[in-house]
């Protein structure tokens, strides 16, 4: 078995992994970066349309683009990637270094051992099978990332008339790279009384070519037996299917875009503990997991809404990575928590002294919120929000007071709508 050494190593070579290789090996921080792609830039490949980078490149790329130039920062900083190469076992060592067993067509059966982890390893969707929609099991059935991939790499038409369940981002995307196509996009169907995705992309990709989007809508059953040959559409009242409001659509394509999940499989064999809020690991301010020297970053710790969030807070995380590399962990003693307008907070635990940098994803849709951070009960900072959408993320830098042992985040006021 071929043994490689290195001081980190970065688990994905999405926007996340590459950018943080970048600033781990540009600081003489010996980087290896595994994937099980046979190219770098993960999902970037296949997301075609424009609109990336505007924030972190200060100008507008594709998905393609934006992917090339962190693969060339990654690369031209001196990080080595270990490509078509898939981590399947992970295990700590009595030293307290870490070990992967890795496959690769190149390597083979091959170990890589590193004094420091960086879990970039991105989301997975969520498919039929999760939400349970009743019906036949024909052809036809796509989650929304699937059928970008078959459209955009393979060049492969899904369908000729499709349905779109949940209007999350990559949903809306592919409603209008399907009418692009001269594919009929006959509805979107979302579950919520409010879109799942930016505002942005509901108008870009639904008003401008008068794509229906049913909100407080469930797809009830699919038909078809070799193909879909179609759906029923239910109105909830109260969160329950109204039978007397049910309507059919003819359709031979139906696509799911109803949320990611962070991909944690191998984090966990490191001991890493997983916030059910996040679906990602449980972090500090420095983005170290419950697992000493393994850290995450991007989409594997919690859904960001643009790429450029990612390659942000990744390019954070690589220089704490750095700073433990050279020091011994601090102790944190100040536990963040959210109310009930919140889903979550990350990080969940930090230290007093120090400013950070909070994200929230917020459970209310409302005009005119007000962000608020109470330390220890009393009244610390508060933000106006104009728009809150459960569909775009919030930040809130702060300096964290000495001798605090708790915050508590919350939205108050606002327009509810």
């Amino acid at each position: 078995m071929k043994e490689f050494f290195c001081d980190a190593v970065v688990i994905g070579a999405g926007a996340a992994g590459l950018c943080a290789a970048s600033v781990l090996a540009k600081n003489n921080c010996k980087t290896i970066v595994i994937d099980r792609e046979d190219q770098p830039g993960g999902i970037l490949k296949q997301c075609i349309h424009n609109g990336f980078g505007l924030r972190y490149f200060k100008e507008e790329l594709t998905g393609p683009e934006y992917a090339c130039r962190v693969a060339a920062m990654a690369i031209q900083s001196g990080a080595e990637l270990m490509l078509g190469t898939t981590a399947v076992e992970a295990k700590r060592n009595s030293d307290g270094s870490c070990s992967f067993k890795v496959f690769s067509r190149d390597n083979g059966v091959a170990r890589v051992t590193a004094k420091a982890v960086m879990f970039t390893t991105g989301c997975r969707e969520r498919t039929r099978g999760n939400i349970i929609t009743p019906g036949t099991r024909p052809a036809g059935v796509f989650t929304a990332g699937a059928a970008q991939k078959l459209l955009n790499v393979a060049g492969y038409l899904p369908g000729k008339r499709a349905v779109i369940v949940g209007s999350g981002d990559i949903g809306l995307i592919m409603a209008r790279r399907l009418k692009w196509c001269g594919i009929d996009v006959a509805a979107v169907v979302e579950i919520m009384n409010h879109p799942s995705g930016l505002t942005r992309n509901i108008v870009q990709c639904l008003d401008d070519f008068g794509i229906p989007l049913y909100l407080g809508h469930s797809v009830t059953n699919i038909y078809g037996k070799d193909r879909v040959e179609g759906v029923d559409v239910t109105k909830l009242v109260d969160g329950k299917p109204d039978a007397s409001t049910t309507f059919h659509i003819d359709c031979d394509t139906l696509l799911f875009s109803v949320g990611l999940v962070p991909e944690v499989e191998l984090a966990k064999q490191l001991g890493v503990k997983v916030n059910p809020a996040t679906g990602g690991a449980f972090v500090d301010d420095d983005y170290e997991t419950t697992s000493p020297m393994v850290f995450a970053a991007g989409n594997g710790l919690h859904v960001h809404d643009l790429v450029d969030f990612v390659s942000e807070e990744s390019e954070r995380a690589a220089a704490c990575l750095l700073a433990r590399l050279n020091s011994a962990k601090e102790e944190k003693t100040t536990e963040v928590s959210v109310d009930k307008t919140l889903k979550y907070v990350v990080p969940t635990l930090t230290r007093p002294g120090k400013k950070v940098n909070f994200f929230f994803r917020p459970l209310i849709v409302a005009n005119k919120a007000v962000l608020e951070c109470h330390a220890d009960g009393v009244l610390l900072k508060k933000r106006m929000i104009p728009f809150v959408r459960p569909a775009e993320m919030l930040e809130f830098e702060l300096d964290v007071p000495e001798n605090c042992s708790n915050l508590n985040f919350a939205l108050t006021g606002g327009e509810l709508l």
